[in-house]
């Protein structure tokens, strides 16, 4: 029985070390509201979602044209 105690220890220990080697752990929990990041942000991410923008607004308005010619 004692073994399986001082096994379980060592063990934990063991883990416990491998976490402290591994880097910047943050192990704080959730977090809410402005997070910084350690990956710099890709501006270019946001270019494809503006363009698509106008190919929604524009394909909306033939609709949009059509319902009010048949009013």
């Amino acid at each position: 029985m004692w073994k399986i105690i001082v096994g379980g220890l060592l063990f934990a220990a063991l883990v416990l070390w491998l976490i402290s080697k591994g880097g910047n752990l943050d192990m704080t929990g959730e977090k809410h509201g402005i997070e910084v990041s350690d990956h710099p942000v890709v501006p270019a991410a946001s270019a494809p979602a503006a363009a698509a923008s106008p190919v929604a607004d524009s394909a909306s308005s033939p609709a949009a044209a059509a319902s009010a010619a048949s009013r």
